[in-house]
């Protein structure tokens, strides 16, 4: 039995239910010749989502993709350095002694998954020189042009711990499909680029584009593709990842005043729920009264864990 079957047959209630409609909606929305971006919170990368993303890229089924900048480097720090990470299966037993030990050893734990300390400074050794170079001559670039340039390097690939196509890094520069990253100095690499700003190291902050700068692209992205083609959006979490994303139509619409289609699909899997004011946990319906979804828009919200939801989604997605 295909896991499309086994959904088919199985997953037929509640949640559940909602993750097959959504699938079958999303075909749909390819079918009938739309695209989709992909928003992106949570610990994904580390969780390694690229084993079924990757695929989604290559085979086109995400056009775009919209993710904290802490996803858009630790799929890379999985892809360098995967054979020294240190899984936790007791992590909930963990006392601040065996934590300590832990940071000592320089292992920084997400979760269950401690990733070492130095695939950051052997990132930070490689990218140093970019930043460097971009700032000293007044140029600039978004995080992920970077990252991009760092897997044209072919002294890279001999430090690759996992197959390649398991990243969704390297399958979004083979599809050359834009991440955008707001936010960017909310990660580990942002803190470090900030470190080199203010030690000299780098010149200028101007190196990495800034926040605005990315949202007036992807403004052009959407504005681009959507001419041709309705324009769907899949979020994984909640946070900066999706509300950039999904403002760029209010923004074309009612600052711009330029007409455009609204968001022709939506998919949330998220385990916050409507409650305490929470956005991230917003019911689709809302995001009518902000201009960001029709009434008759495919909506769903999967409450539930994307790390077991959106790989069997993917998967239906891809017909497997």
């Amino acid at each position: 039995m295909s896991v499309s079957e086994f959904l088919d047959r199985h997953f037929r209630h509640f949640n559940a239910r909602e993750t097959v409609d959504a699938a079958r909606a999303y075909q749909t929305h390819l079918n009938d010749g739309g695209k989709i971006l992909l928003a992106m919170a949570g610990a994904m990368s580390t969780a390694e989502i690229g084993l079924s993303l990757a695929e989604m890229i290559r085979s086109g089924k995400v056009h775009a993709i919209s993710c904290t900048a802490a996803n858009l480097e630790e799929d890379l720090f999985n892809l360098l350095a995967h054979g020294e990470y240190k899984l936790l299966p007791n992590y909930r037993n963990l006392s601040p002694q065996d934590e300590q030990q832990l940071r000592d050893s320089g292992l920084n734990r997400v979760t269950d998954t401690c990733i070492p300390e130095t695939v950051m400074r052997h990132m930070e050794s490689r990218l140093v020189n970019y930043w460097s170079e971009a700032a000293a001559t007044g140029e600039s670039y978004f995080p992920f042009e970077y990252y991009y340039r760092l897997l044209d390097d072919p002294t890279l690939e001999e430090h690759f711990q996992i197959p390649a196509e398991s990243s969704w890094v390297v399958a979004a520069r083979q599809m050359e499909i834009p991440i955008y990253a707001p936010g960017f100095e909310d990660s580990t690499l942002g803190n470090i680029f900030t470190a080199r700003v203010i030690d000299g190291t780098v010149s200028s902050h101007r190196a990495i584009r800034t926040g605005t700068e990315q949202m007036e692209h992807l403004v052009g992205w959407y504005l681009e593709h959507s001419a041709d083609s309705p324009i769907g959006l899949i979020q994984i979490g909640g946070g900066i990842a999706g509300d950039f994303a999904i403002c760029v139509v209010p923004l074309i619409l009612q600052d711009l005043q330029r007409d455009v289609r609204l968001w022709s699909y939506f998919a949330q899997i998220s385990d916050s729920t409507t409650s305490y004011g929470s956005y991230s946990g917003a019911e689709p319906n809302e995001k009518i009264t902000w201009f960001k979804l029709g009434v008759d828009c495919p909506k769903f919200m999967i409450n539930s864990d994307a790390s077991i939801v959106a790989p069997l989604l993917f998967a239906y997605v891809m017909g497997q």
